[in-house]
């Protein structure tokens, strides 16, 4: 189809896509909006938020403020009280928190309670650990990661917001964001499924630490920014904004077993959508998308707003954006 049929074809079928940025060799070839939003305007791009977080824990990384993924989580809260019995808590690593094999209590996330707490950092702590010991199994969670803003915190002396703001977000042209703090559970919900355009904001809680595991509003050009710095190694005009071997690491595919997540790996807090073909992902709830093919170096990325039961558009990307861009002569 050629881009007025794309561009119906997605109003139709894919009613809750707010833009779509798709870039080739660096640039951009193709970019839209829907549902009133300008090109300029943010979406809420839910847990895609976790793979901008990786490259900040990266960056961290990198310039000696943590000092490895290694590092046992507790070492950097040294004044937490660890509970009678509890030893497993101990033993968790950031790299344990960074693949989703973190062990925690209970089953699913305590958004209740991390998120009435006045210290999200220490309630999320809480849930860390248990009987069952560290077992190395994928465990999906998004609340309790709230760990690695603190520790973030704890390493760089940085809150969540300023730390993206200086080392990622300025250095790629993407304007500067603020925190967004929701006062009451009604606001905290309005927050995640409102329907209208965003302004550059991430959601905070009460101490100013932004949530790495949702919460953050971008831009579909600034989603394909963040996909084409990894995709050129951490370099961004001539600049080592993450290094290349952070990079590495991080796409690393490590199995997911269960069911829901289609076959797909997992690095630090990417999707490896295939692995042998190096393709990956960082994916959002309702649609919300950075998709990047080394092989083809195109980045696609696609923001929505909250529609339930849409967990990813890598089939659309696959199946319908990319070949319609390349049979209308999009691709050089």
């Amino acid at each position: 189809m050629d881009r007025n049929e794309l561009y119906q074809y997605i109003q139709n079928e894919q009613p809750n896509i707010c833009q779509i940025s798709v870039l080739q060799n660096g640039n951009e070839v193709y970019g839209a909006e829907w549902n009133g939003y300008q090109r300029t305007d943010c979406a809420h791009i839910m847990s895609a938020t976790k793979s901008v977080m990786s490259l900040l824990v990266g960056i961290a990384v990198d310039r000696g403020w943590i000092g490895s993924v290694e590092d046992k989580v507790l070492s950097y809260f040294p004044e937490y009280p660890v509970k009678r019995g509890e030893k497993t808590i101990r033993d968790v690593t950031i790299k344990h928190l960074l693949t989703m094999r973190a062990p925690y209590k209970g089953h699913g996330d305590p958004w209740t309670k991390v998120c009435s707490s006045a210290d999200w950092t220490a309630a999320s702590l809480d849930f860390l650990g248990g009987r069952k010991g560290i077992t190395g199994e994928f465990d999906y969670r998004t609340v309790c990661l709230h760990i690695l803003s603190g520790l973030l915190y704890k390493a760089a002396g940085m809150k969540t917001v300023d730390f993206a703001n200086q080392y990622l977000f300025r250095p790629l042209g993407i304007r500067e964001h603020e925190n967004y703090y929701a006062e009451t559970a009604e606001e905290h919900k309005r927050f995640t499924i409102d329907k209208l355009p965003r302004k550059n904001v991430w959601f905070s809680d009460p101490q100013g630490l932004g949530t790495p595991g949702y919460g953050l509003c971008m831009s579909a050009a600034g989603m394909a920014k963040i996909g084409q710095l990894c995709l050129q190694k951490g370099v961004w005009d001539g600049e080592q904004i993450v290094s290349s071997k952070w990079i590495e690491e991080m796409l690393f595919p490590r199995a997911v077993t269960g069911g829901g997540f289609r076959g797909m790996s997992y690095g630090y807090l990417w999707w490896i959508v295939h692995p042998e073909k190096n393709i990956y992902a960082a994916i959002g709830n309702s649609g919300n998308v950075i998709y990047v093919d080394p092989n083809r170096k195109t980045v696609a990325a696609v923001s929505s707003y909250f529609k339930p039961r849409v967990f990813d558009r890598v089939y659309f990307i696959e199946d319908v954006l990319l070949p319609s861009l390349e049979s209308d002569g999009g691709f050089r």
